[in-house]
């Protein structure tokens, strides 16, 4: 009900803008993931081995930094609103383009650029919709805005499902480019962020950016660390799992499609859930319980014996995991100095991306190195231990860091 009443209470524009916000990232997460589906298949094409195909992602995170640098700038410079639609045309363009890749090298100069358009979008809606939002409704749409991510995987899992059995894997990323319609919509409905035209430009904005970073640049590291735990976590529950599901365990392409979409949901109820919580219980202290609970399902998530225990598991895994994550948005923002808060979020966001960049190599190199029986890669041992270290990280580094909730824009 109170959810339901923080909706009611937003205005048209702040609709709007949310909804383009989400949509954006949640299409640029679709554009992501779809790769993650189609690793082993690709890599036979390429003439590749699983664990070198994985650097098609592992490029893909490490870019995102240059991206949150150069769109949050302009965001900065020029307003969240136009930057951010030449920022989606720019990723669906590089999407349409990896279905064309003609060898392995290409594919990683497509994914390449496309990791610039991702690491641009989510600083720009992110800034753009928080600093819309009225400040009471921000944890509840923080939570929601952050699962536009896991729609995204919902959206991948469903269109690999139905086209790659078909089409294969070169049309999943046709289907790609249509993020870039999204442009049409926020042209026509969202306005610009009111805290950034009541801020207006900044007499000598380089000056400023300098002096701003000289005089937070200790938060700036501990918000990177922060977030380098945040995304070594998530992409070590994702990036891989489809690989261990299928490899290691056995599952048809419609079964590991359906298994996504399960546990797409369970992180789409925890992002919202979580996110709306810490509104009323604090940041920091949401995301120390919630990884607890994180490390309590590590068995039930890679070692269930039964295909359902393993369902739910995947289902409650991903429910702690990106419902730690639905408090990022809020977070981030209220951290953020005022004056950069189109490009302090995205970047430290983005840079602890880069940092964890090699999750998915990391994962194939453990599961290589410990082998079941008749010398396979172990998947589980690889993707539990990964998940249990980086776990412990992040109750941490959340633990000694500051908190701003309820921060006015």
């Amino acid at each position: 009900m109170e959810a339901i009443r923080l909706f009611k209470s937003l205005n048209r524009d702040q609709r709007n803008t949310f909804v383009a916000c989400f949509l954006g990232w949640a299409l640029d997460a679709f554009d992501f993931f779809l790769l993650t589906f189609v690793i082993v298949p690709m890599a036979h094409d390429f003439g590749t081995s699983v664990a070198d195909l994985s650097y098609a992602i592992t490029i893909t995170l490490a870019m995102r930094p240059v991206g949150a640098f150069i769109f949050g700038l302009l965001g900065d410079r020029f307003g969240r609103r136009i930057p951010l639609m030449i920022d989606i045309i720019f990723y669906s363009l590089m999407e349409l383009l990896t279905a064309f890749s003609p060898n392995y090298t290409v594919l990683l100069i497509f994914r390449a650029l496309y990791g610039v358009g991702m690491g641009g979008e989510w600083g720009l809606g992110a800034s753009l919709a928080m600093e819309t939002l009225p400040t009471q409704a921000r944890g509840l749409f923080s939570g929601i805005l952050q699962q536009g991510y896991m729609f995204g995987y919902l959206f991948a899992a469903a269109v690999y499902g139905i086209v790659y059995p078909i089409f294969g894997w070169r049309a999943l990323f046709v289907v790609g480019a249509l993020p870039a319609v999204l442009v049409i919509y926020i042209r026509a409905k969202v306005p610009e962020s009111p805290a950034w035209l009541r801020q207006g430009l900044a007499e000598n904005f380089w000056s400023t950016v300098g002096d701003i970073l000289k005089r937070h640049w200790l938060l700036f590291i501990y918000v990177i660390l922060l977030m380098t735990a945040f995304n070594a976590m998530s992409h070590g529950t994702q990036d891989m799992y489809q690989t261990f599901l299928g490899e290691q365990r056995g599952l048809s392409v419609k079964e590991k499609s359906v298994v996504g979409i399960i546990y797409a949901v369970g992180a789409i109820c925890g992002g919202i859930l979580v996110g709306y919580l810490s509104q009323r219980f604090g940041r920091r202290r949401l995301i120390i319980i919630t990884v607890m609970c994180s490390i309590i399902l590590i068995p039930a998530w890679v070692f269930a014996p039964e295909l359902v225990m393993l369902i739910a598991g995947g289902f409650l895994m991903q429910f702690t995991v990106q419902g730690v994550w639905g408090i990022v948005p809020v977070h981030l923002n209220e951290l953020s100095p005022g004056e950069v808060r189109g490009t302090f979020p995205g970047l430290a966001y983005q840079l602890g991306n880069l940092f964890a960049a090699n999750t998915a190599v990391i994962e194939a190199r453990l599961a290589e190195h410990f082998r079941v029986s008749g010398g396979h890669p172990d998947y589980a041992k690889g993707l539990a231990l990964f998940t249990l270290v980086t776990a412990v990280a992040l109750i941490i580094i959340a633990a000694i860091g500051p908190e701003k909730r309820g921060k006015e824009f």
